[in-house]
């Protein structure tokens, strides 16, 4: 929510669209951190996400008309516009890991470790979050992109179904099916923690 006295998302996107510079600069730096991260946890290649992001933000230039606040947030229009640059991304380029939907490897995070505070336990933390990341980026991408927008950003299960343009349903039956998945995952490659209590991780960048 933006402090009191602070322009909106819409209202800094209307002055962009009337030819104000300093709204689209504002705009890019409340917003760009967020498409970054959302094409660099959806690829693994931060050159990638850097291209995405830019990409995001000429079309904004270009076809801002075209947001309309009643379907949802300004945010969510970049994430879809972003997802729907990585799927022709995804169909020309299948060098990236994760890509296809077939794919079944990888390993979530367990945070059954975060009760522990020696050292070791710290390191084996850090080390399992980065197989989380390597995990998400083997999901099918129709799984992929859920666990991005609702358990890495928060995103709501309305906005989520918005940007993905499918029901709201869908959207919880693939996320329910992600979550399983990354599990299943981490009991079959850290075999020696598969009685402790798992669950998927929302807290990596």
């Amino acid at each position: 929510m933006n402090a009191p006295g602070t322009p909106s998302d819409a209202e800094l996107l209307g002055r962009m669209m009337a030819g104000d510079e300093d709204a689209f600069t504002t705009l890019y730096r409340r917003r760009q951190s967020g498409v970054f991260r959302f094409a660099l946890q959806m690829t693994g290649s931060r050159a990638v996400a850097e291209d995405v992001t830019q990409d995001v933000f000429m079309v904004l230039i270009r076809e801002g008309g075209r947001f309309d606040p009643d379907r949802g947030s300004l945010a969510s229009f970049l994430y879809g516009i972003a997802r729907n640059n990585l799927l022709r991304r995804f169909e020309q380029e299948r060098r990236y890991v994760g890509l296809d939907d077939n794919s079944d490897n990888g390993v979530p995070l367990n945070e059954a470790l975060a009760g522990q505070s020696d050292p070791q336990a710290d390191l084996m933390s850090k080390e399992i979050t980065e197989k989380v990341r390597t995990a998400v980026l083997t999901l099918p991408s129709r799984y992929r992109e859920v666990v991005v927008l609702c358990d890495l950003h928060e995103i709501s299960y309305e906005e989520a179904a918005t940007i993905i343009g499918c029901a709201v349903g869908t959207v919880r039956s693939r996320l329910h099916r992600a979550r399983g998945m990354l599990i299943e995952k981490l009991k079959v490659m850290n075999p020696q923690r598969s009685s402790e209590p798992l669950k998927p991780a929302r807290c990596f960048a």
